[in-house]
């Protein structure tokens, strides 16, 4: 782990020098620390920089000037990935850090590799009110806004949690002069016009309770932008990463290893396929599953793994928490019982899918797998949901 100040916005970079580069820009009212809950998921196969905001964290308040936009935040992000010796990059955004994204990608796409979007928005709600709360921090500073924010950014049982806490004094600290430049900068932010023009595989996160970026925000986003997918967190308002941070990781992990270069032989695709397999499943399972390999059973592991998890589970067109419905379905309509109990109980520990979820999965299919089928499948998880015992080894 490496940080810096110096004339560039303060960053700290995570994982090997070597990995693919991966940029976190934060929300506004954060520092860095907001994408915390990922890094170490991430760093395992990128070089993660994260940046902080002007005005934030340790980033000095002059890094964005008085009447200073959302566009030259992002040129002072370009500036960063140059000092790095970054050409290209993927990047992710939460909320503001996603519309420096947003921008990147319509007017540097040469640049962007896979872009995220994290409780984001094309156009952040109507101006007069970020003017009216530039204004309102110039005079009065970040103290009421900080008092409000954990309203807007966690759900009521999760205010109080020590991370919210924490980013919440984030706030608190903020620069009030840069603060009230970052808001008149998001009044006059709107990429609605623009989404079209993106070109870099995307994938929009949304927290279904974010009262300041509803899901609504993130369809926009996701209707605009060709090809893009959408992942809906429930149980997350703003800062969902914070909150939910197993599924916005799985999420994630997914989307950027979907959007590398296809793996180019076998070997590279059971490598890919290696990963996403532990990540779904677990490493744990996973090992044990290796673990227990014979040379008779070896060449299905080594099928599986290329075929299942390099090719079909890393396709970009759908997210990890859609293929797990997917699978629980079919194994539903099969029969497939062991399968079956294996991939709830990976769902439920990664947090992709909760108890609510599963329910709603195991009632679709009573409709189409019939009755008797999802009978038996409801006792499965009303067992799995109880026991909380280790997943079945996969055959």
């Amino acid at each position: 782990m490496t940080t810096r100040t110096t004339g560039l916005l303060h960053h700290q970079v995570d994982g090997p020098a070597s990995a693919p580069p991966l940029l976190l820009g934060p929300s506004l009212g954060t520092s860095l620390a907001v994408w915390a809950p990922q890094v170490a998921g991430l760093a395992r196969a990128h070089r993660v920089i994260r940046w902080d905001l002007p005005g934030h964290g340790r980033c000095p308040a002059s890094m964005l000037p008085e009447g200073g936009q959302v566009s030259d935040l992002a040129r002072e992000v370009l500036r960063l990935a140059d000092a790095l010796g970054v050409d290209r990059f993927a990047y992710a955004g939460v909320s503001l850090g996603g519309a420096v994204g947003t921008w990147l990608a319509v007017h540097h796409p040469e640049r962007v590799t896979a872009l995220a979007l994290v409780c984001s928005s094309a156009h952040f709600g109507d101006p007069r009110n970020w003017r009216d709360r530039a204004a309102h921090v110039r005079s009065a500073g970040t103290g009421q806004v900080a008092d409000a924010s954990a309203g807007r950014w966690f759900t009521p049982g999760f205010a109080g949690d020590r991370a919210a806490v924490a980013l919440v004094d984030d706030l608190r600290a903020a620069d009030p002069g840069a603060y009230a430049t970052l808001c008149d900068a998001i009044a006059s932010y709107d990429m609605r016009g623009d989404l079209a023009r993106i070109t870099a595989p995307t994938l929009v996160v949304a927290g279904r309770e974010d009262p300041a970026t509803p899901v609504a925000h993130a369809r926009e986003l996701t209707d605009g932008i060709t090809g893009a997918g959408l992942v809906e967190v429930p149980g997350a308002a703003h800062l969902a990463g914070v909150e939910r941070p197993g599924p916005v990781l799985s999420a994630l992990l997914g989307h950027f290893a979907a959007a590398v270069e296809p793996a180019a032989d076998d070997g590279t695709r059971h490598a890919a396929g290696t990963a996403v397999r532990r990540q779904v499943l677990g490493a744990e399972h996973v090992d044990r599953a290796v673990a227990h390999t014979t040379p008779f059973t070896s060449v299905f592991q080594d099928f599986i793994t290329r075929y299942a998890w390099g090719e079909v589970w890393s396709r970009p067109g759908l997210d990890h928490r859609t293929r797990r419905c997917l699978t629980i379905t079919a194994m539903i309509a099969l029969g497939h019982h062991a399968e079956l109990e294996m991939h709830l109980r990976a769902a439920l520990r990664s947090g992709d899918l909760t108890p609510a979820d599963v329910q709603e999965v195991l009632l679709q299919s009573a409709v189409y797998c019939g009755v008797p089928a999802a009978n038996a499948a409801f006792a499965l998880a009303d067992r799995v949901l109880a026991e909380n015992t280790p997943a079945v080894e996969e055959n």
